[in-house]
């Protein structure tokens, strides 16, 4: 029988990951001399070749990448087999590391944390922030135990890797100045907004959302300023330099200095953000929504006190959900 070595078998993940042997040597903390010596061994106990040259890379053989869809139930079943004993030696207490996107934090993980405080005081719950591609690397590599991202900036659901929980579909509203001359028009479409001064990220997932999300209404917006942080993308749209596209979630998280998490009214605008200079609208007739999912390593999900995070998070998430937009005007 051949010798599969866990060790080497992360190794090899790790190289398919990565790329480069380099990379997988700064990956793993290790020489990269050392990584193509435990792969070399490991290509011996399998008695196959896992590698090949591609010009100044390595390339993975068709029996590396067959050596590593079994090695990824191995380590499910080994990730089943850590929570069975961690639910056996613990029950309901130890420690769950979530790596979470930054408006996420405050809107689900925040009450969620304080949800489990009351009902399972002995679960310790450890929040690192980190957008979507870094969440998804800590997961991997086990330095957090549940990632929080944007389903559009995540791994496939085909990933063997993780398994996958959607929590919210949270909608986009679109915030203008407050005297701005569509700020309180009836019927407000995304589209009505084609000729208008745009502000969002220079790059990563926020820019890709709000170009998708108008090329969608049949334009590309004119990028007038770029911000990613929420508070000055606010300011901005206060001192009237252009609209936004805002994220129902941020505004649970209090920008505006509101943190009430409600959009427009029958009026149109938001009372309060209005009073901040900013008239806050929903979408009604584009609905726009971005998806927020959970993901874990496969096979992990049975971990007690995972399994709770996840409820509390689900719970947070119901909380967070959508008014029925007919009853909004807008």
């Amino acid at each position: 029988m051949a010798d599969w070595d866990l060790k080497k078998l992360h190794i090899l993940r790790t190289l398919q990951e990565r790329g480069t042997v380099t990379a997988t040597a700064e990956a793993l903390h290790m020489t990269p001399s050392a990584v193509s010596q435990q792969l070399t061994g490991l290509a011996r106990a399998l008695g196959v070749t896992l590698l090949e040259a591609h010009g100044r890379r390595v390339r993975l053989t068709d029996a590396a990448q067959l050596v590593l869809r079994h090695a990824e139930a191995v380590f499910a079943e080994l990730e089943r087999a850590d929570a069975e004993l961690l639910g056996h030696l613990r029950g309901e207490a130890g420690q769950v590391r979530v790596g979470a996107f930054a408006t996420a934090i405050p809107a689900l993980v925040v009450p969620a944390v304080q949800e489990l405080r009351r009902s399972h005081p002995g679960l310790s719950v450890v929040v690192r922030e980190a957008e979507a591609e870094a969440a998804y690397e800590l997961l991997a590599h086990g330095s957090v135990d549940l990632a929080l991202s944007l389903a559009a900036h995540a791994p496939t659901p085909r990933d063997p890797r993780f398994s996958r929980v959607s929590l919210l579909a949270d909608p986009l509203d679109v915030a203008l100045p407050a005297g701005h001359r569509l700020a309180a028009a009836p019927g407000l479409r995304l589209a009505d907004l084609a000729d208008e001064p745009w502000i969002f990220g220079s790059s990563g997932p926020w820019s890709q959302i709000t170009t998708t999300v108008c090329e969608s209404a049949g334009f590309v917006p004119e990028q007038a300023h770029a911000a990613a942080d929420w508070s000055a993308i606010w300011a901005m749209v206060a001192a009237g330099m252009g609209v936004a596209l805002v994220p129902r979630m941020a505004m649970a998280g209090g920008i505006g200095g509101t943190g009430e998490g409600r959009p427009a009214g029958e009026s149109g605008a938001r009372e309060d953000a209005a009073a901040g200079g900013v008239a806050l609208r929903v979408l009604q007739a584009d609905r726009p929504r971005r998806h927020v999912i959970a993901a874990v390593r496969r096979g992990a999900e049975g971990a007690p006190g995972l399994a709770r995070v996840l409820a509390a998070l689900r719970q947070a998430a119901a909380a967070q959900a959508p008014e029925d937009p007919t009853v909004q005007s807008g």
